[in-house]
């Protein structure tokens, strides 16, 4: 049985959510991020992780070939 979310209640967490990262500073929102990741990847096993890393380097190679053909 699937629970379907209150959509008011959604919107007020987004709101709530966004008046939050407003009101940290660049260097705190920072530290919040890396600590969300370093979470995330402990739950990943070393072979996933080396196999995301391979498309972020795949990503960024497009987004440089990409680049250079506008110039």
């Amino acid at each position: 049985m699937s629970r379907t979310k209150n959509p008011n209640a959604v919107a007020l967490g987004r709101l709530g959510g966004k008046a939050r990262a407003s009101s940290l500073s660049k260097a705190k929102r920072s530290a919040i991020a890396k600590k969300a990741a370093a979470a995330r990847n402990a739950k990943l096993s070393a072979a996933d992780r080396t196999r995301i890393a391979h498309l972020a380097v795949e990503a960024r190679e497009r987004k440089r070939k990409h680049k250079g053909k506008d110039n």
